[in-house]
C-alpha cells in the first residue's frame, strides 16, 4: 500500500531514512517529498548568548533545525574550539531539555546531555520541565518563526523563567508542485498522506486538493503531534491517525490502524 509523507529524507547508519524501514516492515510503501525549507536569522545574537552559558539555567530544543543553528554559529564564528574546550562543559553543568529522540540525538552529537527526550510534543515537555526544580537564571530557547505558545505559556504560569531568540524560519520547498505532480502522475492517489507539522499543511494542502480531486476523500489524513492534527482539523480534513510520538514506529503503527479500519 503506497503512502506518502511530506518531510526530507534523513538517512540514518544504514544508510536509509528511518521512517521508509519502519513502514516498508509494515508493509507500507512509503514515498518521501520535503516541503519545507528553512533559513536561518539572529545567527550572530546567538552566537553571543551561546558563548554565555553563566547567565542562563539550561536550553530548551524543541526541534532538529534549533541544534543546527548552533552548529552553524559555532563554524561561523571559529567557536568549535572554545565549545570544546570550555563552552559545552558549562552547558552541560545545566539542564538541556528536548522534544524527541530525533533532537536529543542532534544535540547529543555537539556534546551535549539531555533530558526530556522521552517527550513526545512541546507540551509534554514543559510539564516536564515545570517537575523540575526552577532555575534561577532563564532558560535559553532558540526557536522558529512559528513556534507553538503551549509551552512558553506553561512555563511563564509556573514561573519559570525562559528566553526565547528567533534562530530559523519555515519557507515553502521550491519543488513541492513539481514533486506532487510527478508523484501523482506515476504513483497515483496516496492510500495516506502524512504531515509533519501545521507549516507543511499549509504549504502543500492547495496541490494535493487540486491532484486528488474527487479522490481525496479516500485518503487517510495522518499528523505528527497534536498541533499538526488541530491544523487538520482547521482545514475541515478528517485526522485518521495521529502518532502518539514523533518516532518513524509510532508512525507505522498508526497508519497501520488506520488503513484497516475507518478511523483510529
Amino acid at each position: 500500500m503506497k503512502v506518502l509523507l511530506l518531510k526530507d529524507a534523513k538517512e540514518d547508519d544504514c544508510g536509509q531514512d528511518p521512517y521508509i524501514r519502519e513502514l516498508g516492515l509494515y508493509g507500507l510503501e512509503a514515498t518521501l517529498i520535503p516541503v519545507l525549507s528553512f533559513e536561518f536569522l539572529s545567527l550572530p545574537s546567538f552566537s553571543e548568548k551561546l558563548s554565555h552559558p553563566e547567565g542562563y539555567g539550561g536550553l530548551i530544543f524543541t526541534s532538529p533545525r534549533a541544534v543546527e543553528a548552533v552548529e552553524l554559529c559555532l563554524e561561523k564564528d571559529s567557536k568549535t574550539e572554545a565549545w570544546k574546550h570550555s563552552l559545552r562543559e558549562k552547558w552541560n553543568a545545566k539542564s538541556v531539555y528536548v522534544v524527541g529522540k530525533a533532537t536529543a540525538s542532534l544535540v547529543n552529537k555537539i556534546g551535549l546531555d539531555t533530558e526530556g527526550a522521552n517527550c513526545g510534543n512541546a507540551e509534554k515537555l514543559a510539564e516536564y520541565i515545570c517537575s523540575r526544580e526552577s532555575p534561577a537564571l532563564p532558560l535559553l530557547f532558540p526557536c522558529g518563526t512559528v513556534k507553538g505558545e503551549i509551552l512558553p505559556k506553561m512555563l511563564k504560569d509556573r514561573g519559570i523563567p525562559m528566553e526565547s531568540i528567533t534562530v530559523y524560519q519555515k519557507v515553502p520547498h521550491p519543488g513541492i508542485q513539481v514533486n506532487l505532480n510527478s508523484y501523482y502522475s506515476k504513483q497515483g492517489v496516496p492510500a495516506s498522506i502524512t504531515f509533519f507539522s501545521p507549516s507543511g499543511l499549509t504549504y502543500s494542502l492547495k496541490h494535493i486538493q487540486e491532484l486528488s480531486g474527487d479522490k481525496i476523500d479516500q485518503i487517510k489524513f495522518a499528523a505528527i503531534g497534536p498541533s499538526t492534527a488541530r491544523a487538520l482539523t482547521t482545514q475541515g480534513l478528517p485526522v485518521s491517525c495521529m502518532a502518539e510520538s514523533p518516532t518513524p514506529l509510532a508512525l507505522a503503527k498508526g497508519l497501520q490502524l488506520a488503513l484497516q479500519g475507518p478511523r483510529c
